[in-house]
């Protein structure tokens, strides 16, 4: 066996508002917070090392670079992508542009403190 992805670390100038934001995009919740200020999130009833991994949000002063190397992608369980398109604007994301054609599938979005993320256009099972 391989390894497997168990949590996703993401540094914050703001862990309390990107926590709640990646909440109620992901429908996760707080699993636990620590002494320097870092909060986990991740799906209730499994926390962590459950099937789907958790996020650390972790408090940082420093500055975001311009382009992360990596983001992530996330799929609609319940609805079509333009229905979760609101939703994730009404919460705060934000369109991004990285480059795009204006062809994609999918949307270039940007979190609350700017962090890319897309919505892919097929719709995933809850699990």
């Amino acid at each position: 066996m391989a390894c497997r992805i168990s949590e996703l670390v993401i540094d914050a100038v703001d862990p309390e508002r990107l926590a709640a934001f990646w909440s109620d995009v992901l429908g996760y919740v707080e699993l636990g917070r620590e002494d320097d200020g870092s909060i986990e999130i991740g799906p209730p009833g499994a926390g962590f090392g459950g099937p789907q991994p958790t996020l650390v949000l972790s408090p940082t002063d420093d500055p975001r670079p311009k382009k992360l190397r990596l983001h992530i992608d996330v799929n609609a369980t319940d609805r079509d992508q333009d229905a979760e398109l609101a939703r994730l604007l009404a919460l705060g994301a934000r369109h991004a542009d990285v480059g795009q054609t204006g062809t994609e599938t999918w949307y270039p979005l940007a979190d609350p403190e700017g962090n890319e993320f897309c919505l892919l256009r097929r719709r995933l099972d809850p699990v």
